[in-house]
This record gives structure tokens, C-alpha cells and sequence, in this order.
């Protein structure tokens, strides 16, 4: 593992979803990138992983949601558990309910982009 991690919570085997656009543009920008699914089992030749506890690494750099916010509430809690520095809630992922859980559990929320967070853009995916 080399540079920056991130996880994808949402990631998708779907090319044309956020979820696996935001996997390829973190990979392409020399991130470890850790994909979070419930159901699969890799996206674009990475493993994927059932929950974020099931990331082999204590720490993240980086968390970035392509979920509702419905579900990315009750993830927080293992967000917290892998100290992430930045927490990204990407367009439609976000809710006044999570910003408050997050601020609750003392998370940097970042609400933006990440694609464009990370120098690309969606787009080019």
C-alpha cells in the first residue's frame, strides 16, 4: 500500500454510478482505495469490502459516501473507528441527520465532490 487511503462507501460495479467513478479516480490518482459494498465482492479488479471494519488498516485518509443519507447514518460509527481525516458527503448523500451525527462523533465533514475533490472530473470517467 503506497500514499493516500480511501474508502468508497457506495462503491459499484456499475461504471456509469458515482459509487465506481469515484473508485477509478481515486486509483488513478495514486490512491489505495478500499471499495465498500455489502454484496460484491471486488469493483474494477479491487477487492471490495462488506463494511468499513472489514478494511485490513486502522486508519483511513480519507471516507467518501455515494450512499443516501438514510444509510450512511448508521455508518458513522465504523467511519469513527478508522479515524479518518476527511469525511465527504457527496452530492445527494447528505442529510441534516448525518451532519449531526458526524459532528456528534467529531468527524471533518466535507460536503463536495470528491472526484473533483481528487483533480478529476466525473465526467472523464
Amino acid at each position: 500500500m503506497t500514499g493516500k487511503t480511501v474508502a468508497v462507501i457506495g462503491a459499484s460495479a456499475d461504471r456509469a454510478k458515482f459509487g465506481n467513478k469515484a473508485v477509478r479516480a481515486f486509483r488513478d490518482a495514486g490512491w489505495t482505495v478500499f471499495p465498500i459494498h455489502p454484496t460484491l465482492a471486488q469493483v474494477e479488479g479491487l477487492p471490495a469490502f462488506r463494511s468499513l471494519d472489514a478494511v485490513p488498516i486502522t486508519a483511513l485518509d480519507q471516507v467518501t459516501f455515494y450512499v443516501p443519507p438514510h444509510i450512511g447514518v448508521g455508518l458513522l460509527e465504523q467511519v469513527q473507528r478508522k479515524n479518518p481525516r476527511d469525511v465527504w458527503l457527496n452530492p445527494g448523500s447528505e442529510s441534516p441527520e448525518i451532519l449531526a451525527r458526524a459532528q456528534e462523533l467529531g468527524l471533518n465533514v466535507v460536503q463536495a465532490c470528491s472526484i473533483l475533490g481528487v483533480g478529476r472530473h466525473p465526467g472523464s470517467y
